[in-house]
Formats: structure tokens, C-alpha cells, sequence
């Protein structure tokens, strides 16, 4: 025994270091440390519910945000090996990008060598007739290959088979999850069911998957596409949108060589339809995205902006608990404490109140994801935004990440400090004037609150620009809708023109209807882009009259609906067939300007399409810019085809006398009884279609401005706290000071510049840092420059305002010492 005692040393000393190194041990301190951590939290209540909020504001905010990005732009989509999906599209020269032709399409899937299968579809809104009322209904006719493409099988029954894909063969129909659940109850017998439309009947052969989300999830019905008909074997018909699954390992460019390839061939094979056609390639999720990918980049880069000034709030709010705690600290140490102890003790304070706000930040972030998809319903993939195992995993790393930035910086300036010099402060009036570090992240937390009001103002400013613009029509007291068609009617082009053009009159003879009229393919004001080129038939061959402008069709009475004046020559009339060599347009004043500026007169100038089957028409009058494309964009050179029926459910307009949605009844009632098997849908004011098309931005603006303002208050908050700490330590000074004969308002004046000091360093650094940022934000912004000097000033002024509101309490706090009171004290 002796001998081992001798060779091995004291057994306490051996058993003490064999703890240490012990996972037990590790374990039991880290037990011992959240003990202590929250016992020491539980004494200071306010001190921890502000830090909590705090942190729970930040946290759940960034995880709600994150939550929209995740679903939208980093989950794959919702079909098997989603991220293998392409849309595909045939290309006419520079500019126009359509549709595929059925036989194309077919090529594409013969001739192709790195797809898997390559399918198309179409869609259409039509009227189910199998209840009491029409009820409207989005269809869309699919190609062979359908659910091979997609990846998935039918829940129930089965897909459509190769024969319902031929023309007279059986009739077959699959049906969305959706639409077995609300339209039939989920009838288990289903199979036995069917599918009414117009006055043909469509047994039901399968029902989709709950979780087969269509790229357009307004889809409720698929119907088998007929490919051996004659007119799908016309190369100029082009119907289809294409989708196809690429090969395991084969990237997007060799998909596009390939198709690029075999399109070639077919231009070889068919000089006269196919030698011009392109193929586009675009992966299917950056398609279902659109253009809310900045947007949302944009606000998850200000919320992480947010979380870094929630940090840094935190940091220097329990820097300062750390300096109130000098003494426990320094008996602590005097008493054996190492100074990894201390230091580990502070960290877990700092994650426990991360922990703390992050499960409130989560309670949070499920509210506001519930408000954010109420408000962003037009959000792609926005019923895919919630809270999952993802999501919790994010908020878990924010919490650390949020522990260790909060809870380093107090842990190794409080355990680099020495016991001594400790005791000595505890014990006499000492003036500590090193507080540069509370000062520092005070500075970063102004710096990054400038950048985002920078930015907030910006959208705001471009907002209120936005909404003083002149359209160049009037939006007030007009009733938009549609009619429920097939696209079988464009078979009889002659037809359709007549039958819109009844219910044209029809409605303009209803009480309360000024005027009435048809325009295809998007509403004026609501943001589109649809260009053609043109040439000036009388110029032919020049290619300098080659004109790119955007493409309407409207009925002759759309003017007169719109209240868009004729500035030259007279009406057009509209056409009485698709191919009329007598057709008629109008155009715009940019237009006649910018290309026919030449001429004596545009009226009676021909232009025709490239690209385009359609005939050369004759101009007849010029008309009064608009904003067609959306109020964001001013107006450009723009060509009016003076036909009713572009595709065979174009929208309606009513201009009324009384509030639009007034009429609304008596425009049911009015198509019921001209066409009782069609349904009257998408019905509502123009005003407030223009109004929803500016939903992304709107909200955009408003999450930004929260966030601006939120991180102002923090900053404020810092300010606030950092210069009632400073406050307390040279309270005996200031007493001294006042004793001696000092003037209190000069202890305010000191006081006010020391804080204002570093805000007006911090404002300049934020201009500076903004300069950067807001060229990001330049493609969002309308009438409003990157760098516009109101917003700039105005932001500036509103931080040193409030900065002085933050600051001017604890000076005023310090002013009002009374200084035999701090005398005995000492």
C-alpha cells in the first residue's frame, strides 16, 4: 500500500482527475449548470422574460420565414424524384415561346435518347353539370406516358390505358383526391361513378393520389388527350405544354442538346412548319417558383439580419448582468472556481434562454405561418408552408447558434478578468470608463437597423409611386369574369366569334351596365408580357420595321369599357372569322411613335405577325396610352387585334353605373338563360384583381417594414440599456460632479452626445452598407431611385429621433442624482 500511494500519489487526488475525465462527470456538470443557470435566471424575472421575448421574436420570426423558403424554394416537388421534372416548350424565333404541337410532341418522345418519357398537356375550364347548378371546373387533357412522367399511380382504380387515347375510343376520366372528398363525399364506390360535362358523361377509372399536387393545383379532372385525330397531326396546331423526366444522371444541358438535336432533324424533314422551331428546356420547380424567389431571399436575408441584432442586443444586455455580478463572480473564483467553470456557467445561462426562446419563438412562428399562407394565398406552393421535423431541426441550431453568439463574448471577458482586481472594484468606488465592447454592438445593431429601414423605406416610397401613376384607363366600377368553354369550340372559329359576341350585347343591354367587352388572355393593369414581332407590310423585307410590342385581343367595345380615348382615325370592327383578310387593329401612341413615326399616317398601315398564321391587318385608329402590363411597367408600343375570341374563354368586362359586384347576380341569371349549361367563374372587380396582383409585393413591403421597425427598437433598446449601465457605474461620479457645482442639463448634454455619438457613426456606416444592399433591390423598385436622398434622410432622422428618445432617459436619470445621497453612500 505503501508503495502504491508512494508510486501513484494521493487516491482523492487519483479519484478526483478520474471524475473529471469521466462522461458521468461531464454530464453531471452540465446538469449542475442548467440547475444553476435557471436558478440564477429565476431570481432576475424581468431580466429573463425581456431576454426571452427577445430571443422568441427573433428566432420564430427567422423559422417562420425559413419555414416559406424551405417549402417553396428547397424542398424538391411533390412527385418522386421531383428534381427530374422539365417543363419543355418549342421556341419561333427570338422573342415568341408556345405551346407544342401533338405530332411534335410525339417526335420528341420517339427520337429523344435522355428522357425517360416526355408527356404534354392542356387545360380548360368547363362547366360540371352533374348537380342541380353548372359548377365550374378546371380539366386538363393529358398524353400518353401521363403517369410515367409524374411518377405516380392512381390511389384508386387505375390510369388511363393506350386505347382511351385514340379517337372514338372509351371515354375515361381521373379524378383529384380533392374533388372525390368535397364533390362526392369520398364515395368508396367512386369506380361506379361519373363525371358530367356540358352533355357528355365520362366514366370515372381512377382517383389520384392526396399528395399529386398538379403544377396547376386548380386541376381537378384529367381527361386521355386524342393523338391520331387528323387535326393533331397539323405541325402548326400547338396545344400542349410539355413535361418530361429526365434519365437518372443526365443533366439539363444534355437534355437540351438532344432535343436540340432531334429538333433539327424534324427542320430538315418539315423545311416549311419545323425548320425555325426551337426547344426550351427549364426545369419544372424554377417554373413553379416564377418570381418569387428574390422576394423571398429578400426577406429570409432581413430576418437573419434581425436574428444578428437579436443577438447582439442579448450579448450586450448579459455583458451588463455580468458586470453586476463581479462580486459573486470573484468569491466564486476565490474559492476555487476555474475559469472554464465560470465561463461554462455564463454559456448555459445563454442556452438556456435560447432554449427558453426558441419554444416560444415556435408557438409564434405557427401563428404567423397561418397568417402568412391567409395573405399569400397567389404564394406558389404555399399549402406546402409548415412547421415539420425540418423545421424544428432549424430552430434547434438557430438556438445554439443563437447561445454561443450570445453568451461567448460575456463568458471570456468575465473569465479573462483577474480575482484581484474583482474584490478591489467590489469594494471601493471605482469608475470603470472600458466600455467599448457595449458601445461596439450597440454600433452593429444602429448599422444593420439603417440598412433595413433603408430598404423598408425604399419599398414603401416605390409603393406609394405605384399607386399615383395614371393606368390611361379607368379601374373603378368595372365587373370582371369568364365563361366556362372547351376548347373543341375553336374547331368552329366562326361560332365561338358569334356567340361572344351575343353575350357581349346581351350583357350591355342588362340595367346598370354602361358598357360591355371581351379581352383574352390577361386584364388590363395586371402584370403580363406578351410580345410579338411585327412588319410593316408596305416596308416588307426591311428588316429595320421589324417591330417587338405587346399583343392584345379585344373586342371593338373594349375602348369605350375602358374609357381609353381614340386619338386618330376611327373604331375597329371586329373580326367575323379567324383568317379575315379585312381584319382590323389598333394601336397605341408609343407604338405610332416609336415605329411609324415616318409615316404621314399610321391608319391604313398593314402589319403581320412573324411567326403567325394570321393574316395581315389593316390599322384604324390610334388610341391613348395604357398600362396594360401591369402598373409597375410604363407603357409601351402596344397592338390591339381586334378579335373577341383569342382562346375560347376570354374575360369579360362590365362597366357598371353602381358597384360592380351589384350586377354580379344579374349577370348569373343573364347566362343562365342564354346558356344554361355553362357556369359564370373567377368573378370580381377589376380594382381588386389589379389590387391582388400586387400581393407578393404588398406583403413583401410589409414584412420588411415589421422587421425595420422591430430592429429599431432593439437598437433602441441596446441603446437604452447600454446607457443606463454606463449611468450606474459613474452614478458617485456624477454626484461629485453635481456637488461641486455642475449644471444638471450639462450631465444630460454629456450624456445625450455619447450616446447620440455613436448612432450618428452607426447611421453613416448603415448609408454606407445600404448603398450595397439596395442594388438588390433594384429590379422591386418603381419610380424610386436605389440611392433616393427623401427616403435616406428620412430614415436617418427618424434613428437619431428615437436614439434621443432612448438615450434622453437614463440622462435625465443621471441628471436628477442627489448628491449627498451618493456621498454617504461612499
Amino acid at each position: 500500500m505503501r508503495r502504491a500511494r508512494r508510486q501513484f500519489g494521493n487516491p482523492t487526488v487519483q479519484a478526483e482527475r478520474t471524475r473529471d475525465v469521466d462522461v458521468a462527470g461531464w454530464v453531471d456538470g452540465l446538469r449542475r449548470n442548467g440547475r444553476d443557470a435557471v436558478r440564477a435566471l429565476a431570481r432576475t424575472p424581468g431580466f429573463t422574460a425581456t431576454v426571452v421575448l427577445t430571443l422568441a421574436l427573433g428566432i420564430g420570426a427567422n423559422s417562420a420565414v425559413f419555414s416559406a423558403l424551405d417549402a417553396v424554394l428547397l424542398r424538391p416537388l411533390p412527385f418522386p424524384d421531383g428534381d427530374r421534372l422539365v417543363q419543355l416548350r418549342q421556341t419561333q424565333g427570338r422573342t415568341s415561346v408556345t405551346n407544342i404541337a401533338p405530332v411534335r410532341l410525339k417526335e420528341w418522345n420517339q427520337l429523344n435518347s435522355t428522357f425517360e418519357a416526355i408527356t404534354g398537356y392542356y387545360m380548360e375550364d368547363v362547366s360540371e353539370t352533374s348537380g342541380d347548378l353548372p359548377e365550374s371546373v378546371r380539366r386538363a387533357w393529358v398524353t400518353p406516358r401521363f403517369l410515367e412522367v409524374w411518377g405516380v399511380a392512381p390511389a384508386r382504380g387505375r390510369g388511363v390505358i393506350a386505347a382511351e387515347h385514340t379517337e372514338g375510343g372509351p371515354r375515361a376520366v381521373l379524378i383529384r383526391d380533392r374533388y372525390w372528398r368535397v364533390r362526392l363525399g369520398a364515395d368508396p364506390h367512386v369506380l361506379d361513378k361519373t363525371v358530367r360535362i356540358g352533355s357528355d358523361v365520362f366514366p370515372i377509372v381512377g382517383v389520384m393520389p392526396a399528395s399529386v399536387l398538379f403544377p396547376d393545383r386548380d386541376v381537378d379532372l384529367w381527361f386521355p388527350g386524342q393523338m391520331g385525330t387528323k387535326l393533331s397531326q397539323v405541325r402548326y396546331a400547338m396545344w400542349y405544354l410539355g413535361v418530361g423526366r429526365l434519365k437518372p444522371s443526365v443533366t439539363l444541358k444534355q437534355a437540351r442538346d438532344d432535343l436540340a438535336a432531334v429538333q433539327k432533324a424534324l427542320g430538315e424533314q418539315y423545311p416549311d412548319t419545323d425548320a425555325k422551331i426551337g426547344v426550351q428546356v427549364t426545369p419544372l420547380k424554377e417554373t413553379a417558383v416564377g418570381d418569387v424567389r428574390s422576394s423571398l431571399w429578400l426577406l429570409f436575408g432581413a430576418v437573419s439580419v434581425l436574428l444578428f441584432i437579436t443577438c447582439t442586443n442579448i450579448a450586450a444586455l448579459l455583458l451588463s448582468r455580468a458586470a453586476h455580478r463581479q462580486q459573486e463572480i470573484s468569491i466564486r473564483l476565490s474559492l476555487g472556481a476555474t475559469r472554464t467553470a465560470v465561463a461554462a456557467q455564463i454559456l448555459t445561462e445563454a442556452a438556456v434562454l435560447a432554449l427558453a426562446g426558441a419554444g416560444v419563438g415556435l408557438l409564434g412562428a405557427a401563428g404567423a405561418l397561418a397568417a402568412f399562407r391567409a395573405a399569400a394565398l397567389d404564394l406558389p406552393r404555399a399549402d406546402e408552408i409548415a412547421l415539420d421535423g425540418r423545421i424544428l431541426l432549424y430552430t434547434l441550431a438557430s438556438a445554439v447558434t443563437v447561445a454561443v453568439l450570445c453568451g461567448l463574448l460575456p463568458a471570456i471577458r468575465t473569465a479573462r478578468r483577474g480575482i484581484a482586481g474583482r474584490l478591489g472594484e467590489a469594494g471601493r468606488a471605482h469608475v470603470s470608463t472600458r466600455n467599448r465592447l457595449q458601445w461596439l454592438l450597440v454600433g452593429a445593431q444602429v448599422t444593420l437597423s439603417v440598412l433595413l429601414l433603408v430598404g423598408a423605406g425604399l419599398l414603401v416610397r416605390s409603393f406609394q409611386e405605384l399607386w399615383r401613376v395614371d393606368p390611361g384607363f379607368e379601374t373603378g366600377h368595372v365587373l370582371s369574369f369568364r365563361v366556362s368553354a372547351t376548347w373543341a369550340e375553336t374547331a368552329e372559329y366562326e361560332r365561338l366569334i358569334q356567340r361572344i359576341d351575343h353575350t357581349i350585347k346581351e350583357l350591355r343591354a342588362l340595367p346598370g351596365v354602361d358598357a360591355a367587352a371581351a379581352t383574352g388572355l390577361s386584364l388590363p393593369g395586371v402584370p403580363t408580357n406578351f410580345e410579338a414581332t411585327f412588319e410593316l407590310v408596305e416596308a416588307r423585307g426591311d428588316t429595320a420595321h421589324r417591330m417587338v410590342t405587346e399583343a392584345r385581343f379585344v373586342s371593338p367595345h373594349y375602348f369605350a369599357t375602358m374609357r381609353i380615348p381614340v386619338l386618330e382615325g376611327e373604331l375597329c370592327r371586329g373580326w367575323r372569322s379567324l383568317n379575315a383578310e379585312d381584319g382590323e387593329m389598333m394601336v397605341n401612341r408609343a407604338f405610332a411613335r416609336r415605329y411609324l413615326s415616318d409615316w404621314p399616317s399610321p391608319i391604313g398601315l398593314h402589319l403581320g405577325q412573324l411567326d403567325s398564321t394570321l393574316p395581315p391587318n389593316r390599322i384604324v385608329g390610334v388610341v391613348a396610352d395604357a398600362r396594360e402590363r401591369g402598373l409597375d411597367r410604363d407603357p409601351g408600343p402596344t397592338v390591339y387585334r381586334c378579335l373577341n375570341a383569342p382562346d375560347p374563354t376570354p374575360y369579360f368586362l362590365v362597366r357598371t353605373s353602381a358597384e360592380p359586384l351589384a350586377i354580379a347576380q344579374a349577370v348569373r341569371l343573364k347566362m343562365k338563360e342564354l346558356e344554361p349549361l355553362r357556369s359564370v367563374y373567377d368573378i370580381a372587380p377589376l380594382e381588386e384583381r389589379i389590387d391582388e396582383a400586387f400581393t407578393e409585393n404588398r406583403l413583401r413591403t410589409m414584412l420588411l417594414v415589421f422587421f425595420a421597425m422591430t430592429a429599431l427598437a432593439l437598437a433602441c433598446v441596446g441603446l437604452y440599456g447600454t446607457l443606463s449601465y454606463i449611468v450606474s457605474l459613474r452614478r458617485r461620479e456624477v454626484g461629485l460632479r453635481l456637488a461641486l457645482g455642475a449644471r444638471r442639463r450639462d450631465i444630460i448634454e454629456q450624456f445625450l452626445k455619447q450616446g447620440l455619438k455613436v448612432v450618428g457613426l452607426a447611421c453613416l456606416c448603415g448609408l454606407a452598407l445600404s448603398f450595397a444592399f439596395t442594388r438588390l433591390l433594384a429590379g422591386m423598385l418603381y419610380g424610386v431611385s436605389p440611392s433616393d436622398p427623401v427616403t435616406l434622410s428620412t430614415v436617418v432622422g427618424l434613428v437619431l429621433a428615437v436614439a434621443a428618445l432612448a438615450a434622453l432617459v437614463p440622462a435625465v436619470r443621471a441628471a436628477l442624482v442627489e448628491p449627498m445621497q451618493v456621498l454617504r453612500e461612499e
